[in-house]
């Protein structure tokens, strides 16, 4: 892969953008690759969850402007999947995501973090939606941001264009936790070692209840969480986790 390192070790995928050079701007190889890496930890049974960072001082800015405005002279080319396409995947993704955000996390680079499960940032980290600086909108703003916090804070950072602190968003819960550089990949690696160490089909089933049961009521809900739980419940790992409970002894996952 040309602007995007990825390596599965230990059960865990790790999606670093690199193009530290562009603040990991997204242009349209970058996100092919970003398909291409998120596509198979999906299928691979080795990669049980996803952490993904940036490499350098920024997560992402989110799209290559520059790239973005080559593009719209000459148009797309056939069957190329948009950020639209990248977004809707990654909301139905069930295995867990990790954003590692080591610095600048703003637009584009911003609705990758959202349809993260769980965002450690560290304490220089900035969020923002400036589309309206560069007369574009927003997609991942609106559609996602919104969701997330205050109707009158989202409103806010997408009219003026104006930038969120690391503390700001971790008071309005963007965000899960505040560190400092030197803590980030540490405290990234010790959350998804936690969850490592669980069954993954029944850490997985939670996802897919949550993401499948959004929109619905608690009646649906009830009924696709309940279909999921009996199918995890007859799997190998359910088996072994109640066998290891009566025996005392650490489980042994297999996956299955």
């Amino acid at each position: 892969m040309e602007f995007l390192i990825y390596e599965v070790k230990d059960r865990i995928a790790r999606i670093t953008l690199n193009r530290p050079d562009k603040l990991n701007a997204i242009n349209n190889q970058l996100r092919a690759e970003l398909f291409e890496a998120f596509e198979d930890a999906e299928r691979n049974p080795d990669a049980w969850l996803v952490i993904i960072t940036g490499m350098g001082r920024s997560f992402s800015v989110g799209h290559d402007l520059v790239s973005m405005a080559a593009r719209a002279i000459a148009g797309g080319g056939p069957g190329e999947r948009t950020t639209d396409d990248l977004y809707l995947y990654l909301s139905q993704y069930y295995k867990p995501i990790i954003a590692a955000i080591n610095g600048l996390c703003l637009a584009q680079g911003a609705g990758l973090a959202l349809l993260s499960d769980i965002r450690v940032a560290v304490d220089s980290a900035q969020f923002g939606w400036p589309q309206v600086k560069r007369g574009i909108s927003s997609m991942s703003g609106p559609c996602m941001l919104t969701e997330q916090v205050p109707h009158h804070v989202a409103m806010e950072l997408l009219m003026t264009g104006d930038f969120m602190t690391a503390e700001q968003a971790l008071h309005y819960q963007l965000i899960n936790r505040v560190v400092s550089v030197e803590e980030l990949m540490p405290t990234v690696e010790a959350i998804a070692t936690k969850i490592r160490d669980n069954a993954p089909l029944a850490v997985r089933g939670i996802k897919e209840a949550t993401l499948r049961g959004r929109g619905h009521d608690l009646g649906e809900r009830l009924k696709i969480g309940r279909a999921i739980a009996n199918r995890v419940e007859v799997s190998k790992d359910a088996k072994e986790g109640l066998a290891a409970f009566a025996e005392k002894r650490k489980p042994a996952w297999v996956g299955e």
